[in-house]
């Protein structure tokens, strides 16, 4: 049975592969342009950091180097239930230079189409077992964003040669750009 976390809440992962599974529900837009949303991850060594331009993986690079992390393509629209997009993560493959990895979504070209996460609803973060398909922990965003256009959904840490997931829910008034400033 899957665990549901509450914001700041942290779990092991004991999965070698599992799949980050992103999904929400936008409100009907009143600024007269469809949503996009994208999710993004951020490969990060040591000194928080990305370690390299290839090991931050959105929707023009879909897999790290070493093949341990594959977004699986963009969603456009966001349609339909369930995840919305989805990312592979194979740890028996990853980089040892690896210490964690951030999932943030952003909503693409946000300022220009005057959106922000207050008009997005159902979020979630979830991760289940590649093998069973069994939902090992699930992380539902309640806080209303209304101003922000990027979140930082989650983070996949090592602590003590273990995998944890933390559930973050934090949001930033800005951009893809702004997560890169932060992680370059």
């Amino acid at each position: 049975m899957a665990i549901n976390l509450q914001k700041g809440q942290r779990e092991n992962i004991d999965a070698p592969k599992f799949t980050i599974g992103l999904g929400w529900d936008t409100n009907t837009s009143s600024t007269g342009s469809a949503f996009d949303l994208d999710a993004s991850l951020f490969i990060l060594g040591d000194n928080k950091k990305i370690i390299s331009d290839e090991h931050f993986i959105f929707y023009n690079n879909l897999v790290s180097p070493d093949g341990a992390v594959e977004h699986t393509g963009d969603n456009l629209t966001g349609d339909g239930d369930g995840d919305d997009e989805q990312v592979k993560i194979d740890l028996s493959k990853i980089d040892a230079k690896v210490q964690e990895i951030c999932v943030v979504v952003t909503i693409h070209e946000a300022e220009s189409r005057r959106q922000n996460f207050g008009q997005v609803r159902n979020s979630f973060i979830r991760i289940f077992d590649a093998a069973s398909n069994q939902e090992i922990l699930k992380y539902e965003l309640e806080e209303d964003f209304s101003i922000e256009t990027a979140v930082e959904f989650g983070r996949i840490y090592k602590r003590e040669g273990k995998w944890k997931f933390e559930a973050v829910g934090v949001g930033m008034k800005g951009g893809l750009q702004d997560y890169l400033n932060k992680y370059q």
